[in-house]
């Protein structure tokens, strides 16, 4: 029946059409480092182009299958298009579908309440399948379309071996040392230190939503955020419950929960404390696995797209490694897919041109053209919400249009400008979908 909602991307990101690649008379040589959401997905879209690829990665894909949990990676409509567009969508059958959002807001002078709740259905599903069940497949696939994969943690000496025998070199990894490389860029970057204590738990036994499935947004005001949907994980389909603490609050609480059991238990404190209607849901829980859990916290940031190595020639980053968002909206996974489309497009359109620093900061200006937008949504959502936003939220609870107005916001938030952002153009908003509720 999952078929039966697929509908083409579309226009929203990028033209359907490939761009004419008939310059390109002789086969490329395409590096990239990391093997994540935008890594592997460049990689597999440029084998089915004809290029030679060169994938580095620091771990197998058997250790990334028996590792610890990496992201929640809820994936919307337009992002998991890119994947069906490459014939990579090995799981959309199997996969539990996201079918909408719900939002909850704990009354903060009567505990226990709400002091309101909505939901509203997605357009299209979303979906999240654990990237240890997604990246392990995919890195196969790769090499089983003839992709050169190679096991090795890459520094500056590897970057420029890579630079020297290849005519791009793509940076997809967004941790370790070698991102911090690329400068920041001060003009794009808000915060200055990590704006949530975050963590994750796998869980099994959860009881589902009715009437539909969806990601269940919790705002627990001066604590932070909590939201949990279905995923598909190594042993089945599960839920993964997704903690935001602000930082010195009383969610603030994981350094020295190590076990997987404590950080379970720990989960369960915070839900029993904070929302008793999500606890409804909790009665039967276990972790899907015991390294179903992870914590930490980090800054986001945007960096310059170029790196010039010390030879001259240049390391082109791509996706979280140039754009990291915090996890509050869920858009990472969406990000890196969508990347991962500008980037494919534009080195198609290259055809046998030279990979320029020019070209580099060109392409991710078009990136940026989409991400800008992710970014200011999501820096919106760490900081205490403007009046007009509470009453957006509030109101949404009154309107189903507006609920569904905000719910499919997430598929692409370039449609929360200008509403979100403006007062005015809010109350707009509002004014309209609540006379057509009338």
């Amino acid at each position: 029946m999952k078929r039966l909602f697929h509908s083409l991307f579309g226009a929203r990101l990028a033209p359907q059409s490939q761009p004419s690649h008939s310059r390109r008379t002789t086969m490329r040589r395409i590096a990239i480092v990391g093997a994540g959401q935008a890594g592997l997905q460049l990689a597999l879209g440029l084998l089915a182009k004809g290029y030679q690829v060169t994938l580095t990665t620091n771990r197998t894909a058997e250790e990334v299958r028996n590792g610890k949990v990496m992201s929640s990676q809820c994936m919307f409509h337009s992002a998991l298009q890119t994947e069906r567009d490459l014939g990579l969508n090995f799981w959309e059958d199997e996969c539990p579908a996201v079918e909408g959002i719900g939002l909850t807001v704990p009354h903060p002078e009567r505990p226990g309440e709400r002091l309101f709740s909505w939901s509203a259905r997605l357009e299209r599903y979303a979906q999240s399948v654990d990237q240890r069940v997604k990246m392990p497949v995919w890195m196969e696939e790769f090499q089983r379309r003839g992709g050169e994969l190679v096991i090795q943690d890459v520094g500056l000496e590897e970057l420029e071996r890579l630079s020297a025998s290849h005519d791009l070199v793509l940076l997809a990894a967004g941790k370790g040392e070698i991102v911090n490389l690329f400068p920041r860029d001060t003009a794009r970057t808000r915060f200055q230190q990590p704006q949530r204590a975050l963590a994750l738990t796998y869980v099994k036994g959860m009881a589902p939503m009715s009437p539909f499935s969806r990601v269940a947004f919790n705002l627990i005001p001066g604590v932070g955020e909590y939201f949990v949907f279905p995923c598909l994980t190594t042993s089945g389909p599960c839920e993964i419950m997704v903690f935001e603490g602000i930082p010195g609050g009383p969610m603030d609480c994981w350094q020295g929960v190590t076990a997987p059991e404590q950080h379970l238990e720990k989960s369960l404190e915070i839900v029993r404390r904070y929302l008793p209607w999500e606890a409804e849901r909790c009665q039967s829980l276990e972790l899907t696995d015991d390294k179903g859990f992870l914590s930490g916290r980090f800054t986001p940031m945007v960096r310059k797209p170029v790196l010039e190595l010390p030879s001259g020639r240049h390391v082109f980053g791509m996706a979280d490694a140039l754009v990291v968002n915090d996890p509050i909206t869920g858009q990472g996974s969406n990000n890196a897919a969508k990347c991962s489309r500008v980037y494919l497009d534009a080195i198609l359109a290259q055809g046998d041109q030279p990979f320029t620093s020019g070209w580099m900061h060109q392409t991710f200006e078009r990136y940026w053209d989409y991400a800008q937008h992710v970014v200011s949504w999501t820096n919106s959502m760490l900081l205490p919400p403007a009046p007009h936003l509470l009453e957006l939220l509030g109101a949404a609870s009154q309107s189903r249009a507006l609920a569904s107005v905000i719910t499919n916001g997430f598929d692409d938030p370039r449609r929360f400008a200008p509403w979100w952002f403006d007062a005015a153009s809010c109350q707009d908003l509002i004014h309209k979908l609540s006379r057509q509720a009338a």
